[in-house]
Parts: C-alpha cells; sequence; structure tokens
C-alpha cells in the first residue's frame, strides 16, 4: 500500500480525481507512447510498400489494435492469404494477451462488462506495464488510469499509422531503416525498473534465455512460450523463497 501524501502542515492531501487519475495515466505512459511512434510509422510505411489500400492499413490500426500483428496480417493480405488464416494467424500471435489480463483481472473486479471489454480491446503491452506497476501501488480510480493510457496509445497510433503510409511513398523502404527499435528500448527501461525481487530477475532472465531460443519458431509462438516458461519459473522461484523464509523463521523460535 502506498504512504499516503501529506501538505507541509501534516495535513493529508486531496485525493486525486478521476479525471486528474486518466491524465496521470496518459502522463505517465507518454515516454511509451512517443516510442511508438517510429513503430507506428514503420507499420503505415510497410501497408504502402505492399500496395495496400489506405483505408485497410488504418482499419487495422482502429479494429485490430495490435503492432505485431498488423505486421502479419498486412504480409498475408499482399499474399493473398485467407481470411480465416489471417485472424487465426492473429489470434496466436494476441495469446499473450490472456497472461496480461490474468494478471490484471484482481485489481479491475469493480469495473463493469462494457468496461472490461473496452480494457480488453485497449490492451497493449505498454499500457498493461505502467497499469501493472500503478496496481501495485494504488490502486484508486485503476480504471481511469487505464483508459488514460490506452486512449492515448489508440489514437497516437492511428495517427502515425496514417503518416506512415503518407510518407511511406515519399522515402522507400522506409520499412527497412530500423526505427522499431525505439520501441524495444523504452519498453525494455519501462520492465527493467519494475524488477524488484529476485523471483523478477530469475523470470526476466528466463524469459531472455527462452526468447534467444524460440526466436525461429513461426508465428511468434516463441514468445508466448517464452512468457509461460518465465512465469514458471518466476512462480518457483517465489515459492521457494517463501519457503526458505518460513524454515528460517521457525528455527529462529
Amino acid at each position: 500500500m502506498s504512504e499516503q501524501l501529506i501538505n507541509a502542515d501534516n495535513s493529508p492531501l486531496p485525493s486525486p480525481t478521476p479525471g486528474q487519475t486518466f491524465a496521470q495515466g496518459a502522463l505517465i505512459s507518454l515516454p511509451l507512447i512517443i516510442a511508438a511512434i517510429p513503430f507506428a510509422i514503420v507499420y503505415g510505411a510497410l501497408g504502402e510498400a505492399l500496395q495496400l489500400s489506405f483505408w485497410i492499413v488504418i482499419a487495422l490500426s482502429m479494429f485490430v489494435f495490435a503492432g505485431a500483428s498488423q505486421f502479419i496480417a498486412l504480409n498475408l493480405m499482399a499474399i493473398g492469404a485467407q481470411f480465416p488464416i489471417i485472424v487465426f494467424t492473429v489470434f496466436l500471435v494476441n495469446l499473450r494477451h490472456t497472461l496480461y489480463a490474468m494478471t490484471l483481472t484482481p485489481f479491475l473486479k469493480t469495473q463493469s462488462v462494457w468496461q472490461k471489454v473496452a480494457m480488453a480491446f485497449s490492451l497493449t503491452d505498454e499500457t498493461f506495464a505502467v497499469v501493472v506497476n500503478r496496481a501495485t501501488q494504488n490502486k484508486q480510480h485503476l480504471g481511469w488510469f487505464y483508459a488514460g493510457s490506452s486512449l492515448l496509445m489508440y489514437i497516437n497510433w492511428i495517427f502515425w499509422s496514417a503518416m506512415g503510409f503518407a510518407v511511406g511513398a515519399q522515402f522507400p523502404k522506409l520499412q527497412h531503416f530500423g526505427l522499431d527499435v525505439a520501441m524495444v528500448v523504452a519498453f525494455t527501461g519501462i520492465v527493467v525498473a519494475s524488477l524488484k525481487t529476485s523471483s523478477h530477475w530469475y523470470c526476466m532472465i528466463a524469459a531472455a534465455i527462452a526468447a534467444v531460443l524460440t526466436y525461429h519458431w513461426p508465428y511468434q509462438l516463441g514468445l508466448l512460450f517464452s512468457a509461460f516458461f518465465a512465469i514458471a519459473v518466476g512462480v518457483f522461484s517465489e515459492r521457494s523463497s517463501k519457503k526458505t523464509n518460513s524454515q528460517l523463521q521457525e528455527e529462529q523460535v
């Protein structure tokens, strides 16, 4: 539980309003949102390079809103893949979001069904990272915090996807410039800052090793396997640590 904030005269500060919490969600997510801009530009440029319709490219950003999956969907569309194959492939790539949802569910029990539906649609790696960090410190108005993060990310992604499509024609092969590395660097910074216990570090190391070993698996299945493997390592480490601490306490008694 986070400590209560106080004024200089030791009087408690007023709790933030939903609107203020919404703004906090957007502000804290801003570094990741800015880092996503090159990634969105590359996505839009790829759509233009594959000679797909502008509206198809933007519709994917509006109704799928899943960066990695959209890149794969564009390539499948370009080679004339059947619609069920595209949907199934996108589904596989996005399976990791079920892990995110399982983590956040205990903190969002008071949200309505429709609010949860909106949250499920707008859940991204970036929003998950900042929201789960917030949830461990302050659960007040968490839905508004979530909305601030996800809405700004959503608008940002659509806008820069469109810009990427527009500039793609002016800068051929823009998608090969490596601009998407900014997203990786920013997200890594957010994640590393949240590693506070030994189990967190074991989980991170396990994920890194598994990701390298499964990098060439098709449909990004290696990503899903690495996530489950890292979670298992983290849970085992956490339980082992608690068991060890319990035994030490018993010996001291």
